[in-house]
């Protein structure tokens, strides 16, 4: 996104005609992340990827709030930027890199007993500014441990949490935003198969009207959800609960609205025009797609799963029911609807995955495969915009007819895709007949 013209180069331009968001990530202080999860690295990550707004995560955490105060100065509404001159990150390596923004946002798991089970969901909590997120960061320090971990566990209800986020906001007259994060993952989620809810008015209960959107997941795409007609009110996003930098963006929502926090939400919600749908990974590349069980290389499809009632035959063991089992078995339509919320999305392939096929390589960490990577993104621009809107005769034209072939067949869907399953990625590789 090139800066404003005669304007100072860290300055976003005010209306943008396409802008990808990554709003679930986490910092340092969550548990099995990078320790480069630092907020220039992940700028750096965000301009290399093409993400122009990114969320901070983790600012309930004490360490890594006074980071956000130190590193972060107030930009566009609701929005922050790394101050001083260093605003545009560490030499991502693509030409004429993006600013990056910040919005405030969170994941909290809630643990709670309700109906007779244990229930554990994962939550992206979103706010507009430092003295809010402070003021919530109070509250939520008097029911449990947020120096523990940047994705605090709090022993408290779906909607308690809902609740205090809402009070906290309507306070200071601010919107603080909840959505329940990867909906389907099997252990941590609102709809999840082993602790999760079978709708989300069971999740939230009396305030589920104040839900308006669902984070996706890694193992579901926006038109797996719309086989529920429970789900039809709320608009589907998808962002890429990164643990670690290069992980940023594999999956994220499309803009092309004025960037600020409040314009955004109410483009999310409809009220304003700006929502241009998601980028997605194939959901079968995902760790929860099919059920099974990893100890005792068990993967099966629903069907399989309800022939052995769902037990491993090695170790007789439940297996653990992944994302798809879970839709079919709430589904109350047999093929997905067209909501008026909606807007198209795609589904990609990471830029590495496609290098390492491309160059006949096992793996997508080996040197060679990364300074391919380089030199593309050098040439073409940032990873998300190559994958997703760059005209195919365009990248064909710019010296990489190979590539373009690539890509091409992955936008069309020829792709082989092996599921994931009981935390086990699983593998997408685009069709070469």
């Amino acid at each position: 996104m090139p800066a404003a013209e005669g304007g100072d180069s860290r300055d976003l331009p005010q209306q943008a005609p396409l802008w990808y968001a990554d709003l679930h990530i986490h910092s340092r202080y969550s548990r099995a992340t990078s320790p480069l999860c630092t907020l220039k690295h992940l700028a750096a990550a965000a301009q290399r990827k093409g993400i122009a707004l990114l969320g901070t995560g983790d600012f309930t955490h004490p360490g890594w709030m006074a980071t956000i105060r130190d590193t972060l100065e107030p930009a566009e509404p609701g929005l922050f930027r790394l101050a001083g001159r260093k605003a545009d990150g560490e030499a991502p390596g693509v030409p004429n890199p993006m600013p990056v923004r910040f919005m405030l946002t969170v994941e909290i798991a809630t643990i709670h007993s309700q109906g007779g089970r244990v229930r554990r969901v994962h939550h992206v909590v979103c706010v507009p500014d430092l003295d809010t997120a402070e003021a919530l960061n109070r509250e939520l320090g008097e029911i449990g441990n947020l120096n523990a971990d940047g994705r605090p566990m709090l022993g408290l209800s779906c909607r308690n949490l809902l609740e205090i986020v809402l009070e906290c906001g309507a306070r200071r007259g601010v919107r603080t935003v909840l959505f329940p994060a990867h909906i389907w993952t099997p252990w941590y989620a609102a709809l999840g198969s082993k602790s999760g809810f079978d709708s989300l008015q069971a999740c939230y209960g009396d305030l589920v009207e104040h839900i308006f959107c669902a984070e996706t997941g890694l193992s579901s795409d926006p038109a797996m959800n719309r086989r529920l007609s429970s789900l039809d009110r709320f608009r589907m996003l998808s962002f890429s609960d990164a643990h670690s930098p290069e992980v940023v963006g594999r999956e994220a929502t499309r803009f092309s609205c004025t960037m600020n926090y409040d314009t955004l939400f109410r483009a999310v919600q409809g009220v304003e025009q700006g929502f241009e749908g998601t980028v997605e990974l194939f959901p079968e590349h995902g760790k929860y797609y099919l059920d099974g069980h990893r100890k005792c290389d068990v993967c099966w499809q629903p069907v399989e799963t309800r022939k052995h009632e769902g037990r491993c035959p090695q170790c007789g063991k439940p297996v653990t029911v992944g994302v798809l089992n879970r839709i079919e078995a709430l589904a109350d339509r047999r093929q997905p609807a067209k909501i008026p919320l909606d807007a198209p999305f795609r589904a990609l392939i990471p830029l590495r995955t496609v290098v390492a096929q491309m160059l006949g390589m096992k793996t997508t960490g080996g040197k060679r495969v990364q300074a391919r990577c380089r030199q593309i993104l050098s040439t073409l621009g940032p990873e998300l915009p190559l994958l997703d809107t760059l005209p195919i005769e365009e990248i064909s034209r710019r010296g990489e007819p190979a590539l373009a072939e690539m890509i091409g067949r992955m936008r069309r869907g020829q792709v082989a895709r092996s599921g994931g399953y009981d935390g086990l990625f699983g593998t997408v590789r685009i069709d070469e007949e």
